[in-house]
């Protein structure tokens, strides 16, 4: 009797049906968990470093004592701030809305000197003259797009809380994947040697370094410049200061200039400041908003062999298409595609 073989087509195809049955129960099984597992790989990966030193300073004993410990310091770190500005910002809103509903909110006249911003000045001038006369008529009047800045701000800073929620319960699971990273780290460069033959430690290596350097570049920066901004809201004395430091916050991560989210802090300094401290607010504020040119270049690119071009496209595109996750995956992605052409390249030249 001829014995069947594997190799026979029918066989084969039997075989790659299974296969993928099974890779397809097991995504449906892990979607509900997918985005909190990424999460949690890309914090372990960003903060292992940080992680090793502090294991390392206890030479390696009580391992899980030190990394519970660890990660709760870490959540403290987060969570309190986090507290403060959201009550802050609660009752700033309160504030606001219990003043406005009162009539108790009252606009400064702006300065005279409003009229001479360029572009703008004459338009800004006309509107805050009219909110300085009937703050009821102007909300009445610009009600559509009043309406919509309030509804894009409470969206942002929703999406924001979201986003805090995740990472906490991100860098809870980022602990056991820390604990047990050597274990992950053989698996991973087993896998990728898997896809690209004797590679797997140079394309493991890679993702880790693209990883921390856009925390450093992207998220640290946002950091800096958000706590910046807030010393000086709290110096001049700005109302809803910690409200204006989230603003900046937002516009620094999603790579838009945070100058932008301080332009009506700067408008309302003038309004109550003398000229000199409030000339001197704005030049502070034009250089935290311009810190990340310089701050970039060092954190962004340092120890890659990825360009920094690559690294920022892929940040900005990886966040337009996936949102706060493809900021991490997207220059991850790029960056593998950046070192398959160049090896493609590479070899092409040497036939």
């Amino acid at each position: 009797m001829k014995n069947s073989s594997s190799n026979q087509p029918h066989d084969i195809y039997i075989k790659l049906i299974a296969i993928s049955i099974i890779i397809l129960l097991c995504f449906f099984i892990v979607k509900p968990f997918l985005l909190i597992i990424l999460w949690s790989i890309l914090v372990a990966v960003a903060l292992y470093p940080i992680y090793q030193k502090v294991i390392n300073l206890f030479k390696g004993k009580k391992k899980s004592l030190v990394t519970s410990l660890f990660i709760l310091i870490l959540l403290a770190l987060i969570v309190t701030p986090t507290i403060n500005l959201a009550t802050a910002a609660v009752e700033s809103s309160t504030t606001f809305y219990q003043d406005f509903h009162d009539g108790n909110i009252t606009v400064p006249p702006p300065a005279e000197t409003v009229k001479e911003w360029p572009l703008i000045g004459d338009k800004i001038y006309t509107a805050w003259s009219q909110a300085s006369l009937n703050i009821e008529g102007f909300v009445i009047k610009y009600k559509e797009p009043i309406s919509n800045v309030f509804s894009s701000l409470f969206s942002s800073l929703t999406g924001l809380m979201g986003s805090v929620f995740l990472a906490l319960f991100s860098l809870i699971f980022a602990g056991v994947f820390m604990y047990s990273a050597d274990g992950g780290y053989k698996s991973s460069v087993q896998f990728a040697n898997r896809l690209m033959e004797n590679k797997g430690v140079e394309v493991i290596n890679m993702c880790t370094s693209t990883i921390r350097s856009v925390v450093k570049g992207i998220l640290l920066v946002a950091i800096i410049q958000a706590a910046l901004a807030y010393i000086g809201f709290v110096i001049i004395d700005l109302p809803g200061a910690e409200l204006f430091a989230i603003l900046v916050l937002i516009f620094a991560i999603i790579q838009l200039p945070p100058l932008i989210a301080m332009i009506p802090a700067i408008a309302i300094v003038f309004s109550y400041a003398d000229s000199t401290p409030a000339i001197i607010f704005t030049i502070y504020a034009i250089i935290v908003s311009m810190s990340d040119s310089f701050l970039k270049p060092i954190l962004l690119g340092k120890g890659l062999q990825t360009p920094m071009l690559v690294i920022l496209i892929g940040a900005l595109g990886g966040m337009i298409f996936m949102g706060m996750l493809g900021l991490f995956i997207g220059p991850v992605i790029l960056a593998i595609g950046y070192q398959l052409y160049n090896a493609w390249i590479s070899q092409t030249e040497s036939l």
